[in-house]
């Protein structure tokens, strides 16, 4: 491992994220093939994290992604100022038919034994268009970027975002910038234009320029092609941190410029009752978070809600420990909220972090 991570103290922006634009329909309970209504959620990995972080925590954050001018952009572009994100998009026009479009999201919330059921509409979608040398990135970093956040998804859309994301995070080191990665490996996005092997080619010259990695051990053999236990094998526990440590090993060796690896742990019990922890590996050292008993109100952004967290405590000088219960704390309480982005505030996510309890406040 070289060096340590080093965290500018100031700059125009604390975090900056590249990744898709979405919309989420979500018919609450209700199977898509019975629902009569929907809310609309705005949404996207890499967004989630960069709206958790202004929206909570209080931190300069911004989007680097596509918005296409017409009613939908619209509301997603209202959705991005209305959580304080800083936009800096590539805009491309409608035709008023066949797009490009903003993609859409199909998810309701399950109940008890039924989960959730998630399907989308990716067809034509503009962030797939976006390309190396779509955005100014020497303009963007000019005032100072103190860290530069992209995620799986948004790689797997087109090879030319992949290359975009590889630009980006070049451009980022080159100006100082922390840098991290959400794995989140979809392998449905991956089959459409390569395939595994194309995947694991593809995130490796990503990762190459990265210091932080979000992903749990299926996301590092899948995404970083590393050996480890058979997918879906059923262990004791999945709160049991011991498999995802044992791996930091292989990670480390492959990628000697990684400081840092997190993640979420999770034990689904019924759609509403989950087990929660988190644990990260950082400069050497493992940290875990306590375990709690969720009662899951909607559990889409979960994962995001716990980046924003531990980037937050990272950013803020917190120490790893206190960020890994921070990003633990947040992510918990996203999930009692509807939609994909925080509604809590940092003096809850303190509270909780600290061993807090849901007695009524006065």
């Amino acid at each position: 491992m070289s060096g340590s991570l080093t965290i500018c103290k100031e700059g125009e922006l604390d975090f900056l994220s590249l990744g898709a634009l979405v919309h989420r329909l979500d018919p609450g309970i209700i199977p898509f093939r019975k629902a009569t209504e929907c809310a609309i959620h705005v949404s996207g990995g890499e967004f989630n994290v960069a709206a958790n972080l202004a929206d909570c925590f209080g931190m300069k954050t911004g989007i680097a992604s596509a918005m296409v001018d017409y009613p939908i952009g619209d509301l997603i572009a209202e959705r991005v100022r209305a959580m304080g994100v800083r936009p800096f998009y590539k805009h491309f026009a409608h035709d008023g038919v066949t797009g490009p479009n903003m993609a859409t999201v199909y998810s309701d919330r399950g109940y008890g034994v039924r989960p959730p059921v998630v399907f989308y509409n990716r067809c034509n979608e503009a962030a797939g268009k976006l390309k190396p040398g779509d955005f100014d990135w020497k303009a963007i970093f000019a005032g100072g970027v103190r860290w530069v956040h992209s995620g799986g998804i948004f790689a797997a859309l087109s090879p030319t975002t992949a290359e975009l994301a590889v630009e980006a995070m070049k451009a980022a080191k080159e100006a100082g910038a922390v840098t991290s990665f959400d794995l989140n490996f979809r392998e449905k996005l991956w089959n459409v234009w390569g395939g595994a092997q194309k995947a694991v080619e593809t995130i490796a010259r990503i990762v190459e320029h990265v210091d932080v990695l979000v992903g749990n051990e299926e996301d590092l053999q899948k995404g970083l092609g590393i050996e480890g236990p058979k997918v879906g094998h059923k262990s004791a526990s999945k709160l049991d941190p011991s498999v995802f440590f044992g791996m930091i090993d292989q990670v480390v060796k492959k990628h000697s410029q990684v400081k840092a690896v997190a993640t979420t742990l999770r034990e689904v019990h019924s759609t509403n009752r989950h087990s929660w922890s988190a644990v990260a590996w950082v400069e050497g050292k493992n940290y875990s978070a306590p375990t709690a008993e969720l009662d899951v109100y909607d559990r889409v952004g979960g994962g995001d809600g716990f980046a924003a967290g531990f980037f937050y405590g990272m950013l803020s000088g917190a120490g790893p420990e206190e960020a890994v219960k921070l990003g633990w704390a947040h992510g918990a309480l996203l999930t009692t909220f509807p939609g994909d982005t925080t509604m809590s505030t940092l003096e809850q996510v303190r509270a909780v972090a600290a061993g807090g309890s849901a007695r009524i406040q006065r």
